[in-house]
């Protein structure tokens, strides 16, 4: 192996990608978006030059998002995307081909895992691991993923929600669902069609979701001033929401969520059952970061929960320690190039 050899962990997600060098941190936290120009069928832009245009763009170029609920949508875009995030983040190292090890949903298939890694050895990796995200998360979190105890890890990323409850290094119950950040800002997206009669993109409201959004109904209300077009017009208008109003329009999709908790908790065996209720909820991932989620998670649960620290980081840190120590995660390490 010797001096040459680079590692890095990768949280490959639908809405982020973060890259995790060992020994150096995050080094690369961009959009998983690549802008592509329609006639020649070339990649123009990737991460955060790509996002930037979404919305914008003529017609000749769209900005693509090639993972779709954090599965590979577009296998050619992905392998494109993940080749610019390898070599950005290898930076004058370029030239050395890294080890990989790169998150995936806990729901996903065989073929989807397969796909995941082929992707990463065409980008360039010498050899790629895949790992499940919730228990990249635990470790990213700090949990002690190997002990015989119960722990209950609760991933809301851009495209799914993963909860899992871990114990001795795998996975005993979980269940994912297709509903975290982007259906929260769909949710309010169409909230402000239907009440103000106005269109707004996806941008706007992913910044009124976490400027002033909140998983439950508060007392000292934000208010955020809405840009957009008024449909019956077609002008420019703004207007005034609040955070209870938030609260409102994403209600049935945190519904869903609390209703996944639930259904693990559920099936989990008694005795870590009561680890969980000691260990409480450990809640990862971006959309964790909405106001009072923890707050919810108890109402409607019974059980504490809390976020994790840095909690949009804890899967891509937890790939960077699985890949410093992969023999301690062997059985939790699938496909092996």
């Amino acid at each position: 192996m010797g001096l040459f050899s680079k590692k890095l962990g990768i949280d490959l997600g639908t809405a982020n990608t973060l890259v995790f060098a060992p020994g150096k941190g995050v080094v690369l936290n961009e959009p998983s978006v690549v802008a592509i120009s329609i006639p020649d069928n070339k990649v123009m832009a990737v991460g955060d030059e790509a996002k930037v245009m979404i919305g914008r763009t003529p017609d000749t170029i769209i900005a693509y998002r090639p993972m779709k609920d954090g599965v590979i949508a577009d296998y050619r875009v992905t392998e494109a995307m993940l080749r610019y995030f390898i070599s950005k983040a290898l930076g004058k190292w370029s030239f050395i081909k890294p080890e990989v090890l790169v998150s995936v949903p806990a729901g996903v298939s065989s073929t989807e895992r397969r796909a995941v890694v082929e992707a990463a050895i065409k980008a360039g990796a010498r050899s790629a691991y895949v790992m499940k995200e919730p228990i990249l998360a635990a470790i990213g979190a700090g949990i002690p993923i190997q002990e015989a105890m119960g722990h209950m890890i609760v991933d809301i990323g851009g495209g799914t929600t993963d909860v899992a409850v871990i114990s001795l290094g795998g996975i005993v119950a979980c269940a994912s669902l297709k509903c975290a950040g982007d259906k929260i800002d769909q949710a309010i997206t169409d909230y402000i069609k239907k009440n103000f009669s106005l269109f707004v993109g996806d941008r706007t409201a992913e910044e009124i979701k976490i400027k002033i959004g909140s998983a439950v109904l508060v007392d000292d209300e934000l208010v955020y001033r809405i840009k957009g077009r008024d449909f019956i017009t077609g002008l420019p208008r703004t207007a005034e929401i609040t955070t209870n109003e938030v609260v409102k329009a994403i209600e049935s999709e945190l519904k869903d969520m609390m209703k996944v908790i639930k259904n693990v908790l559920q099936e989990t065996p008694p005795e870590l059952a009561s680890d969980i209720i000691d260990n409480g909820i450990t809640m990862t991932g971006g959309s964790s970061q909405l106001r009072n989620l923890d707050e919810l998670v108890f109402r409607s649960t019974g059980v504490k929960a809390k976020v994790a620290d840095e909690s949009l980081l804890c899967v891509a840190k937890g790939a960077g320690a699985a890949l410093e120590h992969l023999d301690t995660y062997k059985k939790s390490i699938i496909a092996k190039r």
